[in-house]
């Protein structure tokens, strides 16, 4: 079997910008979770039968403790917001296992789902379905792979070397030092993709990283002011690692059985009802009938 695992807090935004607005009887904003539940229900037409979908079921994690500038909810737009526990209610009527994150986030769900389900041996894959380069770190050979849906890209280990010039494990490493925008922390100065990746190649992690530059056994452009950098900061790249570092102990299902979908909840009719989208209903109790026969 292979096993789905779903950002549920990145589809709802991806879907909030690529579809038209619409509306609900009592005027709430509705569009992006059709477009969500749309877009699940389309996977499982093509024959994906197990998956998990982690959502950000609040903004701010942990990791707000950690560093006072990590992202929080300000500047979302309010028609986005009042759909994230809607998405929750939508796919959990659908029949579709849900991990809404409080304390952590979306990733760390998805990477402890990641983790555990690899662990299964009837398992042929697992696919973590979201372009976020946080979950590169999770990917393992052939057998963990990262899968970009809307570009239709699949990336397993050699695919992230490819694109970020380091192995999967140094992923936390590779953004402690060039920073990460979209989740709030800078990175160390001066320290870009390229030569964050020629150093991480060859050392792997930034505690292998030596202080003289002199010792460095690899050419890098400016390695005396990047070598000066570190060793001058590098207890704030251990901090930053820290932050980009996900968690892989939660606890989310006890068996890959468990994400097995067998059909939608009867509240799935009146949901649909409400996304304005009878036809998921329909679609969804047909699929499951042909499954069950």
């Amino acid at each position: 079997m292979n096993v789905f695992l779903i950002d549920g807090t990145y589809e709802l935004f991806r879907h909030f910008y690529a579809v038209p607005l619409a509306t609900d009887a009592e005027g709430r904003e509705v569009g992006a979770v059709r477009g969500v539940v749309g877009s699940v229900l389309g996977m499982l037409e093509e024959d994906v039968t197990h998956l998990g979908v982690a959502t950000d079921h609040v903004i701010e994690s942990f990791r707000n403790e950690l560093w006072p500038g990590y992202k929080t909810g300000e500047g979302i737009e309010p028609a986005l917001f009042t759909q994230f526990s809607l998405l929750e209610e939508a796919l959990v009527a659908l029949g579709v296992r849900v991990w809404p994150m409080t304390e952590f986030e979306a990733d760390d769900g998805l990477a402890s789902a990641a983790l555990a389900a690899s662990a299964d041996a009837r398992v042929e894959q697992v696919f973590i379905c979201t372009p976020d380069k946080d979950l590169a770190q999770c990917v393992v050979g052939r057998r963990v792979v990262q899968f970009d849906r809307r570009a239709g890209v699949m990336r397993d280990a050699d695919g992230v070397r490819g694109k970020f010039g380091v192995l999967p494990e140094s992923i936390p490493d590779y953004l402690a030092l060039v920073g990460d925008a979209a989740d709030g922390f800078p990175g160390l100065r001066g320290w870009g993709a390229k030569s964050t990746a020629l150093v991480l190649a060859r050392y792997g992690h930034l505690e292998a990283i030596p202080d003289p530059p002199g010792r460095w056994d690899v050419k890098v452009r400016g390695a005396v002011r990047l070598a000066t950098e570190l060793a001058a900061h590098r207890d704030l790249a251990v901090q930053f690692r820290d932050l980009a570092t996900l968690r892989t102990t939660l606890e989310l299902f006890e068996s890959v059985d468990t994400l097995r979908w067998s059909g939608p909840r009867p509240t799935f009719f009146d949901l649909c009802a409400r996304l304005n989208a009878p036809g998921y209903f329909r679609r969804a109790r047909q699929l499951a009938d042909s499954r069950a026969s």
